[in-house]
């Protein structure tokens, strides 16, 4: 089972009127709810953790985590608000607004975590849950619990959304070190490494604790790093309506691609088949072009891959 723990939220997608006006429709979201969301779609046992609003927002992120048979039972609800993503789209690229303010997310403590249940061997996290706040301390203490189970990392960074960029690097830094698969997309990397080649940069994460570095780079497709060498797989064409979700998409089928078979122990990563990654990356960039070929963070089902 997979244990997907990090923010839940509400995109404000932009959208028309029947009068013509500009306006906003609420869709549920986060980056790790969707990599939930899209987990569960793909067939994969599932569960969610993050403190849920108990408003009609909340009531939402319920529903879609039901409809896509994603187990919320370890989310507590609470009598604050839920997080809001205002969306605006630039070319078919997301650029967000976030209002976060003593919200079901940024305040979460460590008396919200759940004990890990035995039957959860992958920890997937990421997102804006781990930039500030007690959420990110919480979250990276659920990450030291992880013991022996594998830990998937995603930063999905936000770089106008960091308030102490000092912190969250160190942040990162630990994290980095204790997690088993990292994820960015190649403007992530630089962000983090600087400028340099991919590959290189790459590399140099890898020494940081990871056994494999996956780095995403849009039409380029996508590349992993590990002791056992390189893979590679390209990006699907499609027409792209927008970006929404893809990189979250791309990490549950990432991840659906690398579990398929059998959930490798943690020491297995090291030598894991370079052809296993390559088919992982496939499978990721499968499911996300699926999500780029329509409307907001919206994945595939199993059937539609």
């Amino acid at each position: 089972m997979i244990l997907c723990a990090g923010e839940a939220l509400i995109d404000m997608l932009p959208r028309e009127s029947t009068a013509g006006e500009a306006c906003f429709a609420p869709y549920p979201g986060g980056a790790v709810f969707n990599t939930a969301i899209a987990l569960g779609r793909l067939g994969l046992e599932t569960r969610f953790f993050c403190p849920l609003s108990d408003d009609l927002f909340g009531t939402k992120l319920r529903a879609a985590l039901d409809a896509s048979s994603v187990d919320h039972s370890l989310c507590p609800a609470v009598a604050r608000p839920c997080t809001l993503a205002f969306v605006s789209l630039q070319n078919g690229q997301a650029r967000y607004a976030f209002y976060d303010r003593e919200t079901a997310l940024r305040a979460m403590t460590r008396a919200d975590l759940p004990a890990l249940p035995h039957s959860v061997r992958v920890l997937f996290m990421g997102g804006i849950s781990l930039v500030d706040g007690p959420c990110a301390d919480a979250l990276e203490a659920l990450a030291e619990q992880a013991q022996e189970r594998i830990v998937m990392l995603d930063p999905n960074i936000r770089p106008g959304f960091i308030t102490d960029e000092d912190a969250y690097r160190a942040r990162l830094g630990r994290l980095l070190a204790r997690a088993d698969i990292v994820k960015l997309s190649d403007e992530d990397l630089h962000w983090l490494m600087g400028a340099g080649d991919v590959a290189d940069l790459a590399e140099a994460l890898r020494a940081q604790g990871p056994r494999i570095v996956v780095i995403t780079e849009g039409a380029k497709g996508a590349r992993a790093f590990s002791p056992s060498g390189v893979a590679q797989a390209r990006a699907e064409r499609v027409e792209v309506v927008d970006t929404v979700g893809a990189g979250d998409t791309f990490n549950a089928g990432f991840l659906a691609g690398l579990l398929r078979s059998t959930t490798p122990e943690r020491a297995a990563l090291a030598a894991i088949d370079p052809a296993r990654l390559e088919q992982a990356l496939s499978l990721g960039a499968r499911a996300a072009a699926v999500t780029v070929s329509r409307a907001g963070a919206n994945p595939p089902w199993a059937r539609e891959i």
